[in-house]
Protein backbone atom coordinates (compact mmCIF):
# COMPACT_ATOMS: atom_id res chain seq x y z
CA UNK A 1 0.00 0.00 0.00
CA UNK A 2 1.50 3.46 -1.02
CA UNK A 3 2.06 5.87 1.35
CA UNK A 4 -0.47 9.02 1.36
CA UNK A 5 0.43 11.01 -1.61
CA UNK A 6 1.63 14.85 -1.12
CA UNK A 7 1.06 15.01 -4.61
CA UNK A 8 -2.45 14.22 -7.02
CA UNK A 9 -1.68 14.40 -10.89
CA UNK A 10 -5.63 14.33 -11.97
CA UNK A 11 -5.80 13.57 -15.35
CA UNK A 12 -9.25 14.02 -17.88
CA UNK A 13 -9.19 11.26 -20.36
CA UNK A 14 -11.43 11.05 -23.63
CA UNK A 15 -10.22 8.89 -26.11
CA UNK A 16 -6.12 8.75 -25.35
CA UNK A 17 -5.50 5.34 -25.96
CA UNK A 18 -2.30 5.53 -27.37
CA UNK A 19 -0.68 8.63 -25.36
CA UNK A 20 -1.63 7.13 -21.87
CA UNK A 21 1.41 4.88 -21.34
CA UNK A 22 3.94 7.58 -22.37
CA UNK A 23 2.39 10.54 -20.24
CA UNK A 24 2.22 8.04 -17.09
CA UNK A 25 6.15 7.34 -17.92
CA UNK A 26 6.87 11.06 -18.05
CA UNK A 27 4.96 11.63 -15.17
CA UNK A 28 6.62 9.26 -13.09
CA UNK A 29 10.15 10.20 -14.44
CA UNK A 30 9.37 13.82 -13.25
CA UNK A 31 7.97 12.92 -9.79
CA UNK A 32 10.15 9.78 -8.74
CA UNK A 33 13.21 12.38 -7.91
CA UNK A 34 11.45 14.31 -5.86
CA UNK A 35 10.87 12.02 -3.00
CA UNK A 36 7.87 12.57 -2.61
CA UNK A 37 4.49 10.09 -1.99
CA UNK A 38 2.18 11.17 -5.28
CA UNK A 39 -0.80 9.19 -6.77
CA UNK A 40 -2.39 9.98 -10.39
CA UNK A 41 -6.23 10.12 -10.68
CA UNK A 42 -7.13 9.25 -14.26
CA UNK A 43 -10.51 9.91 -14.71
CA UNK A 44 -12.27 7.91 -18.05
CA UNK A 45 -15.23 10.46 -19.63
CA UNK A 46 -16.54 7.54 -21.44
CA UNK A 47 -13.75 6.70 -24.01
CA UNK A 48 -15.07 4.84 -26.76
CA UNK A 49 -11.35 3.40 -27.58
CA UNK A 50 -9.22 1.44 -25.26
CA UNK A 51 -8.51 4.23 -23.09
CA UNK A 52 -10.20 2.30 -20.06
CA UNK A 53 -8.91 -1.14 -20.70
CA UNK A 54 -5.06 0.79 -20.93
CA UNK A 55 -5.87 2.55 -17.83
CA UNK A 56 -6.66 -0.37 -15.69
CA UNK A 57 -3.67 -2.14 -17.36
CA UNK A 58 -1.46 1.09 -16.04
CA UNK A 59 -3.21 0.60 -12.53
CA UNK A 60 -2.71 -3.13 -12.23
CA UNK A 61 1.25 -2.44 -13.00
CA UNK A 62 1.47 0.43 -10.58
CA UNK A 63 -0.50 1.03 -7.29
CA UNK A 64 0.17 4.87 -7.61
CA UNK A 65 -2.18 4.96 -10.55
CA UNK A 66 -6.48 5.29 -9.09
CA UNK A 67 -9.09 5.30 -12.16
CA UNK A 68 -12.70 6.63 -12.37
CA UNK A 69 -14.50 5.80 -14.81
CA UNK A 70 -17.55 7.79 -15.13
CA UNK A 71 -21.05 6.78 -16.00
CA UNK A 72 -22.13 9.12 -18.80
CA UNK A 73 -20.05 11.24 -21.39
CA UNK A 74 -19.95 14.71 -19.58
CA UNK A 75 -17.10 16.51 -21.17
CA UNK A 76 -13.50 17.68 -19.12
CA UNK A 77 -14.67 20.16 -16.85
CA UNK A 78 -16.90 17.60 -15.06
CA UNK A 79 -13.85 14.79 -15.19
CA UNK A 80 -11.78 17.18 -13.37
CA UNK A 81 -14.33 17.58 -10.72
CA UNK A 82 -14.69 14.44 -9.99
CA UNK A 83 -10.38 13.76 -10.11
CA UNK A 84 -10.57 16.65 -7.39
CA UNK A 85 -13.28 14.67 -5.66
CA UNK A 86 -10.88 11.56 -5.33
CA UNK A 87 -7.76 13.21 -4.84
CA UNK A 88 -5.94 12.82 -1.92
CA UNK A 89 -2.84 14.74 -2.50
CA UNK A 90 -2.27 18.12 -0.64
CA UNK A 91 -1.27 19.23 -3.88
CA UNK A 92 -3.31 19.19 -7.24
CA UNK A 93 -1.45 18.83 -10.70
CA UNK A 94 -4.22 18.89 -13.86
CA UNK A 95 -2.50 17.82 -16.79
CA UNK A 96 -4.46 17.09 -20.47
CA UNK A 97 -4.22 13.28 -21.36
CA UNK A 98 -3.18 14.10 -24.63
CA UNK A 99 0.47 14.77 -24.28
CA UNK A 100 -0.12 18.45 -24.65
CA UNK A 101 0.99 19.53 -21.37
CA UNK A 102 4.76 18.42 -20.22
CA UNK A 103 4.98 16.79 -17.31
CA UNK A 104 8.69 18.05 -16.50
CA UNK A 105 7.32 21.44 -15.66
CA UNK A 106 5.80 19.73 -12.63
CA UNK A 107 8.77 20.20 -10.05
CA UNK A 108 8.47 23.95 -11.22
CA UNK A 109 5.09 24.57 -10.38
CA UNK A 110 5.90 22.85 -7.41
CA UNK A 111 9.04 25.03 -6.46
CA UNK A 112 6.41 27.76 -7.02
CA UNK A 113 4.35 26.78 -4.45
CA UNK A 114 6.86 26.17 -1.93
CA UNK A 115 7.86 29.32 -2.68
CA UNK A 116 4.74 30.75 -1.16
CA UNK A 117 2.25 31.06 -4.19
CA UNK A 118 -1.16 29.47 -3.65
CA UNK A 119 -2.06 28.47 -6.67
CA UNK A 120 0.48 27.98 -9.60
CA UNK A 121 -0.25 27.90 -13.09
CA UNK A 122 1.17 27.23 -16.69
CA UNK A 123 -0.29 28.27 -20.26
CA UNK A 124 0.87 27.31 -23.52
CA UNK A 125 2.46 30.20 -25.52
CA UNK A 126 0.98 29.08 -29.20
CA UNK A 127 -2.10 27.12 -28.71
CA UNK A 128 -3.24 25.63 -31.59
CA UNK A 129 -6.59 24.03 -30.74
CA UNK A 130 -10.14 25.29 -31.79
CA UNK A 131 -12.53 27.36 -29.58
CA UNK A 132 -15.44 25.49 -29.14
CA UNK A 133 -13.78 22.02 -28.89
CA UNK A 134 -10.44 22.63 -26.77
CA UNK A 135 -10.19 26.14 -25.66
CA UNK A 136 -14.09 26.62 -24.53
CA UNK A 137 -13.54 23.55 -22.26
CA UNK A 138 -10.14 24.91 -20.70
CA UNK A 139 -11.79 28.22 -19.91
CA UNK A 140 -14.23 26.41 -18.08
CA UNK A 141 -12.20 24.22 -15.98
CA UNK A 142 -10.08 27.21 -15.34
CA UNK A 143 -12.77 28.81 -13.45
CA UNK A 144 -13.93 25.11 -11.79
CA UNK A 145 -10.54 25.48 -10.34
CA UNK A 146 -10.49 28.80 -9.20
CA UNK A 147 -14.56 28.11 -7.45
CA UNK A 148 -12.77 24.82 -5.72
CA UNK A 149 -9.54 25.82 -4.31
CA UNK A 150 -11.57 29.29 -3.13
CA UNK A 151 -9.01 31.36 -4.25
CA UNK A 152 -8.86 34.31 -6.84
CA UNK A 153 -6.60 35.46 -9.65
CA UNK A 154 -4.69 38.00 -8.18
CA UNK A 155 -3.06 34.57 -6.22
CA UNK A 156 -2.14 32.96 -8.58
CA UNK A 157 1.58 32.87 -9.98
CA UNK A 158 2.36 31.59 -13.67
CA UNK A 159 5.58 30.09 -13.49
CA UNK A 160 5.82 28.62 -16.74
CA UNK A 161 4.67 29.36 -20.82
CA UNK A 162 5.39 26.35 -23.15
Amino acid sequence: MPLDPHITVVVPVFNEEESLPTLQDEITRSLSPLGKPFEVVYVDDRSSDRSLAVLRELQRADDRIRVIGLRARAGQTAAMAAGFDHARGEVVVTLDGDLQNDPADIPLLLDALEAGADVVAGWRRDRQDGFILRRLPSLMANHLIALVSGVGADKIMIVTQY
